[in-house]
């Protein structure tokens, strides 16, 4: 699968409504005709999803991947191309983990809140890993949890969805607590800048005398 290929919708694991599929495993290779549930156990067992590559053949053609790295590659690349031009207003990334602990979601808040303060939309998804993923209930309710926290400052673009092993959501930057970012940022900056005047005027003062 090439660079363009990213833009397409693709099925994923349970997405795949095939009874029987044509399976490639990870290396490549073809293993012939499998049915849905013995692909998808492979590709779980690897710790991997399985992916409709050609959905109109028939049976269709599934291969054993990590779609997620696949799609992190993919958005980092477009990233890369739009490096330069502008540094916020992109859409950015935080990871968690089903079972997360309190202080570990704490710090990902956090890194969330900067991301929204910079102006940037913010993909906030779990990552399943293995069987984990016969378990998106855990997921569904860390979502809702997160974004009920973040919901002073932040508005929902995307409900919670899935793609591959991830379930995510997408938020974006409340527009009141943005223009409070925005006019607390221009307050610091004033501050700084009567603060280096007042050095300046303090280094000409005659006696080293303080100007106050």
């Amino acid at each position: 699968m090439g660079e363009r290929d990213i833009e397409r919708d693709y099925r994923v694991n349970q997405q795949i409504r095939a009874k029987d599929v044509m399976l490639i495993d990870e290396a490549g290779e073809q293993l012939g005709v499998q049915p849905l549930r013995g692909a998808l156990e492979k590709a779980w067992d690897l710790g991997l999803d399985l992916v409709e590559v050609a959905p109109q053949l028939d049976p269709p053609v599934c291969r054993i991947l990590d779609y997620g790295r696949f799609r992190y590659v993919q958005e980092r690349k477009q990233r890369e191309a739009r490096r330069g031009s502008s540094r916020t207003g992109v859409l950015r990334e935080v990871r968690l983990r089903p079972r997360i602990g309190e202080h570990d979601i704490q710090a990902k808040l956090k890194q969330v809140k900067r991301l929204l303060a910079e102006g940037n939309k913010v993909r906030v998804s779990v990552r399943f890993r293995g069987r984990e993923i016969t378990h998106p209930e855990l997921g569904f309710s860390l979502l809702r949890a997160c974004t009920e926290r973040l919901k002073e400052i932040s508005k929902l673009e995307r409900a919670p969805a899935m793609e591959g092993r991830f379930l995510s959501v997408i938020l974006s930057p409340a527009p009141a607590w943005r223009e409070a970012q925005k006019g607390s940022q221009k307050a610091s900056v004033s501050d700084q800048t009567e603060d280096q005047i007042g050095e300046t005027e303090d280094q000409d003062s005659p006696g080293g005398v303080q100007t106050v």
